[in-house]
């Protein structure tokens, strides 16, 4: 089939086909769930970080008004623990041994008739501890280093000859904290039983993980577990995972046998849901008298839970694919603490990465007294360093320079403190982004009917990003009908099975296999009327048409076609399906390397010399993100990244006490970036259509925040000539 992109179809930016839906209160969330005879769920947590549970006493809960029942480790089910997936391996099961790993651990949950009366109880449970010494800081000696097999330590060539070979050395730690996920939406689960088959409606960001999980936790056929999750309230990273609370809801709904509901608060969110990991990063970077690389050794250390297999995040990745440099070795090690189970939280592993490559890479520019974007262009990275193949698709260097431009960057005075404005100190930063690229086996299913409308459907979600609008937009241009013909199905383990809403993978895996979907209905078609020697389609193949204005027309002749709807008609059928997949290619395969997205960061500051209070005066990001498929809901994704990254920059910090408790585990403390700290932002898109995969997309999901935490360090430095190797960078600091 011949695809003719067609003006405003594709690229334009259309607004969400959900957006009514949401604006009215109308759209179907976990929460808004509900069963006749439902019951609420809450859960009693650890007050301690270490140790183990002595005794329970639930004798007043049980007694309180509404209570049906409370579950402890004493007389839970026992369960299995869920299967792993190709990604990562799954939390222990819940509720099923004494031992406290960590602060906020689920020790039991009361089922009552109301979420009133659930609460009030779960403050009844008495719990007795026998704690022990927690460990909880990295320096702790007792914290148990942990390597990955499987690629803690990533390498080429020879770094101490590059460190020999170089003029200039910068050697420095950086530091990250953790950070809490916190999507608007309080994650929240629903439970129904119906013998061995069980519904659940969650806040995933995988449907079919979900599904798997609990289909092994409960030891029931996969098959009679359906997973619904239409619509999320933001993700970021938090509903990948299958937590401990989704299983409990389950589990309560079995023992009671009725509907149950739980609803996270915020201060669980916090510790139910995973965080960002902190990170340690020594960074080395060995250069020539002209700024050309010779060596790179960058080396990161990060917590990971004491009952947690996963692997680290790749922190120190974007130093091997970052730039043309010879000598480089990479190293991600974990060291076990009584912490929460960390996870994926918007650009992970890159985030923290970029945040200490990029400022190591200004010190460098400093000490060589060249420009920071010159030095980046010196350095920049024709093929990809590490698989030495052509990259699928790269504008890296038009984003430094077009970004450049717009900001006015070659006005810029390098002296530290050398520009003011009304009584401020004024700071020019920059920082370049070489995002991961990630793309994993999808399926879809596409209908058309008498009508002439199409039903797209797969089991993805749309966490807030606009998977919906710019999904019915694609199948819109590959059918050859308007948007408002199609209609799109997301978040229901029944569809056909999709990866995770994660890693910026979406729109290329979802996106391949809708393509393939539609190809394959075009051609359902063509094979209907393949004998009809009423069609002007007779015999001919998906390669010989074109989808246009709801008809399929040949390529030799554009006035020769029909429609769907004629071809339904005249067969009596009420629709065609067809099923597509698309699974990611081998860089081998198509002799490139798969690039995800790239952007540069340009970043003004100002910061009170008295006070040392810095704000964000303006910003500018240029983003390569391959095809755009709609205008407006990607640059929404890289405002709101950009949002986050002046959190991490400035403001946000999860902060644990001696004890182990999260300390600011709500929203009054847990500082986020609100409309006075965030500029208006200029966001740019540029580059070209990728070739690894057939719509030609790169996610722009995550890409947003990536790099803007550096970009203000820099410009921090330029503004005090004071170096903060930490995050946040708070008044502190600069005082």
């Amino acid at each position: 089939m011949t695809t003719v992109e067609r003006p405003g179809v594709l690229g334009m930016g259309k607004d969400r086909v959900e957006g009514p839906l949401k604006a009215a209160g109308r759209a179907p969330y976990s929460s808004d769930a509900t069963y006749p005879g439902m019951v609420h769920a809450a859960l009693v947590r650890s007050t301690i970080a270490a140790g183990r549970i002595a005794g329970i006493d639930t004798t007043r809960a049980e007694a309180a008004a509404g209570v049906l029942t409370v579950i402890t480790p004493d007389n839970a089910p026992r369960i299995e623990r869920s299967p792993d997936t190709p990604i990562w391996r799954q939390p222990p099961p819940p509720l099923q041994r004494h031992k406290i790993v960590h602060h906020g651990q689920y020790v039991a949950v009361v089922i009552a008739d109301t979420v009133e009366e659930a609460t009030a109880a779960a403050r009844l449970v008495d719990v007795v501890y026998e704690p022990t010494d927690a460990v909880l800081s990295m320096d702790d000696p007792r914290a148990i280093t942990v390597y990955d097999p499987f690629g803690s330590d990533r390498r080429r060539g020879d770094v101490v000859a590059g460190f020999a070979a170089a003029d200039v050395i910068i050697d420095a730690e950086y530091t990250t904290p953790d950070e809490t996920n916190n999507p608007m939406g309080l994650f929240s689960t629903v439970a129904v039983w119906d013998g061995d088959r069980l519904t659940v409606h969650d806040s995933t960001q995988w449907p079919d993980s979900t599904r798997a999980a609990l289909a092994g936790a409960f030891s029931v056929p996969e098959a009679g577990v359906r997973v619904l999750a239409p619509y999320i309230g933001g993700g970021f990273g938090a509903g990948l995972r299958v937590w401990p609370h989704v299983i409990i809801t389950a589990m309560a709904a079995r023992v009671v046998g009725r509907p149950v509901k739980l609803v996270l608060t915020r201060p669980q969110m916090f510790t139910g849901v995973g965080h960002r990991p902190a990170t340690v990063q020594r960074i080395r970077i060995g250069a020539d008298g002209d700024g050309r690389l010779t060596a790179i050794q960058h080396e990161s250390v990060q917590p990971v839970a004491v009952d947690d297999d996963n692997r680290p995040e790749s922190v120190t990745t974007v130093s091997a694919v970052g730039y043309a440099c010879p000598n480089v070795v990479n190293t991600d090690l974990q060291r076990r603490l009584n912490i929460p189970v960390p996870t994926s939280m918007r650009g992970p592993g890159d985030t923290q990465g970029h945040f200490a490559l990029e400022c190591a890479m200004d010190e460098l520019a400093h000490e060589l007294d060249i420009d920071p974007v010159e030095l980046r262009l010196r350095n920049y990275a024709e093929e990809h360093p590490q698989l030495g193949l052509p990259w699928s698709s790269k504008a890296l260097r038009e984003c430094y320079l077009l970004g450049a431009d717009r900001f006015g960057w070659w006005d810029r005075d390098p002296r530290p403190r050398s520009m003011r404005r009304d009584g401020m100190l004024v700071g020019w930063g920059m920082a370049g982004v070489s995002f991961f690229w990630f793309q994993a086996a999808c399926e879809a299913r596409a209908s058309i009917d008498r009508e002439g409308r199409a039903y797209v459907r797969s089991a993805a979600t749309d966490i807030g990003t606009g998977t919906y609008t710019v999904m019915t937009q694609l199948s819109a241009d590959r059918l050859g009908l308007r948007t408002d013909q199609v209609r799109m199905g997301l978040g229901d383990t029944d569809l056909p099975a999709a990866p995770p809403q994660g890693g910026s993978g979406m729109t290329a895996s979802l996106g391949s296999a809708i393509h393939a979907a539609a190809q394959n209905l075009v051609q359902a078609f063509l094979d209907l009327v393949a004998d009809d020697i009423a069609s002007p389609l007779r015999g001919l193949t998906a390669a010989d048409v074109t989808a246009v204005d709801g008809r399929l027309q040949r390529n030799d002749d554009p006035t020769r076609g029909e429609s769907y709807r004629d071809i339904l008609d005249r067969h009596d059928l009420p629709e065609l399906t067809a099923d597509g997949s698309a699974v990611p290619a081998k860089p081998e395969e198509l002799g490139l390397a798969p690039a995800g997205p790239f952007a540069a960061r340009y970043v003004e500051v100002h910061v009170d010399p008295d006070l040392g209070r810095i704000s964000v005066a303006r910003l500018v990001s240029v983003v390569d993100g391959g095809r755009i498929l709609n205008q407006k809901t990607a640059r929404s994704q890289i405002i709101g990244g950009t949002a986050g990254g002046i959190g991490m920059a400035l403001l946000e910090e999860t902060v644990t006490d001696p004890t182990g408790r999260v300390a600011n585990a709500t929203f009054s403390d847990y500082l986020i970036p609100v409309n006075a700290d965030v500029p208006d932002l200029d966001v740019v898109f540029v580059g070209e259509p990728d070739r690894f995969n057939p719509v030609g997309v790169k996610g722009v999901g995550e890409i947003g925040l990536v790099g803007v935490a550096p970009a203000i360090a820099n410009a921090v430095f330029h503004a005090t000539g004071r170096r903060v190797r930490s995050l946040p960078l708070t008044l502190d600091k600069l005082l």
